[in-house]
């Protein structure tokens, strides 16, 4: 068995997903490898993977109606496969789009979205080690080994890969599993697959063959062995709410050894590419949507929601904000309790502390924008943009109905309906002047009581 390695080899290496699984045990008209962990297609992290390992070509094999499958792992090139008749004729569907590579080529697994880049950069070290095989094979070795395939060695490496429905009594005893990751030689690879047959019991192309067929032809075979979280393949439901509780427990650990605080760390929710600075504070049940980036000593109080969201360093958000694609938090700012923002940038010491909507907006440096105010950005047809001047005092209940400016320094008056452009220093009132009847509330009251007993002496006599 051949020992990890340390560095990366210089062997040029192209990837092959295998994507092309409808999933029936998901029970959903989406392909598997399209549902999502961490906000990001389980296809995707395994992409990621394989660019931060700088691998290229990458080819994925799909089904024949996948086109959203394509449009995710795009620019990369996609073949279809027509007929599913197993792993090794997924892989063969591949061979014409790397025809004229040189080089080795990794089998990966659209629905394997955890193996880490260090683990391949292992498998990449065996394939330079002094055996030089021909074959890497990613193994592990499950509490459950149970349906797995099973990797036969012997004192020269791994001799075959024999599925769990074909093997031995013997066999079974095994306790070292086959991931189904491969790394081979390109030409081997292709010579090999040739020559698989499809003598099993499911009468499929089976990929793992190819190490029985490279052991008859004395070539050599390796085993690297990676952990068994790693290897988590998702074919239901059950497996992706785990997968998904592993991701959150390897993020949420993450984000504090990184210098997070987070108050109630089960309640956090990450996406895939979310960015949190140092001494950033997180309150429990935050919800990181896609694309949400947190600078350094930002304060998120509880019960929060963000996506596609910048926050400055020094922002203080929360408790129950809402911040939408292109909400740009600027440093030193706050957006309290039941504040939604979308598409609008609040500039440095601006604030927007309660049950306010700002959308399509430009809050200036310092401005100030009352309980209730509301950007009206859509007129039924198009999406108007709001701004509002550094140093501006809206006032609670505003109405902003856009296309309108609040110059540097202006103000509204409270439940104010702005439809014109209010200038620097200015004041936009629209309010009827206010009317003060003296006595008439205790008045009103003995009316009203008044009222209610000859009612009720009426109900009586009836």
């Amino acid at each position: 068995m051949t020992p990890p390695g340390s560095p990366s080899p210089a062997i040029a290496t192209a990837a092959v997903i295998l994507a092309a699984g409808m999933g029936t045990r998901m029970r959903s008209i989406l392909p598997k490898v399209m549902h999502a962990i961490g906000g990001r297609p389980m296809v995707q992290h395994v992409l990621a993977t394989l660019m931060e390992e700088k691998i290229s070509p990458v080819v994925a094999v799909i089904g024949p109606d996948m086109d959203g499958v394509a449009k995710a792992v795009s620019p990369h090139q996609t073949v279809r496969q027509k007929d599913r008749l197993g792993t090794g004729h997924a892989v063969l569907q591949a061979k014409d789009a790397l025809a004229g590579f040189k080089g080795d080529v990794l089998i990966v697994y659209g629905d394997t979205p955890f193996v880490a880049a260090e683990t391949i950069q292992h498998m990449r070290a065996a394939r330079t080690a002094e055996q030089k095989p021909s074959i890497v094979v990613l193994g592990f070795r499950p509490k459950d080994p149970g349906a797995y395939g099973r990797l036969i060695t012997s004192d020269s490496g791994l001799e075959r890969i024999v599925e769990a429905k074909d093997a031995k009594p013997e066999e079974l005893k095994v306790g070292l599993c086959n991931s189904g990751i491969m790394l081979a030689d390109a030409n081997v690879l292709w010579d090999l697959l040739a020559g698989v047959k499809p003598n099993n019991a499911k009468g499929e192309y089976y990929l793992t063959d190819v190490v029985g067929l490279a052991r008859s032809k004395s070539l050599a075979c390796a085993v690297v062995e990676g952990p068994e979280d790693e290897m988590l393949g998702i074919n239901s439901r059950v497996e992706l709410a785990e997968a998904e509780a592993i991701f959150q427990r390897a993020r949420r650990l993450r984000a504090m050894e990184n210098g997070a605080t987070l108050t109630a760390p089960d309640t956090v929710y990450f996406s895939a590419d979310t960015k949190i600075g140092k001494d950033v504070e997180i309150g429990p049940f935050v919800h990181f949507g896609p694309g949400v980036t947190v600078e350094d000593g930002v304060v998120i109080k509880g019960f929060c929601h963000f996506e596609g969201a910048h926050l400055s360093t020094g922002a203080i958000v929360g408790p129950y904000s809402r911040l939408r694609p292109g909400a740009s938090i600027g440093k030193d700012a706050h957006v309290g309790n039941f504040v939604e923002i979308k598409n609008a940038h609040l500039d440095e010491g601006a604030k927007v502390n309660h049950l306010s909507y700002v959308g399509d907006a430009d809050v200036g440096a310092k401005a100030n924008v009352g309980a209730g105010t509301i950007t009206a950005n859509y007129d039924g047809f198009n999406k108007s943009r709001t701004q509002i001047g550094a140093g501006a005092s809206i006032g609670s209940n505003t109405v902003l109905v856009a296309p309108v400016k609040v110059g540097e320094g202006g103000m509204t008056g409270a439940g104010a309906v702005v439809r014109k452009d209010v200038p620097k220093d200015g004041l936009a009132l629209n309010s009827s002047r206010q009317e003060t009847r003296e006595g008439f509330a205790a008045k009103y009251r003995e009316m009203k009581k008044a009222a209610k007993s000859q009612s009720i002496n009426k109900k009586s006599e009836s």
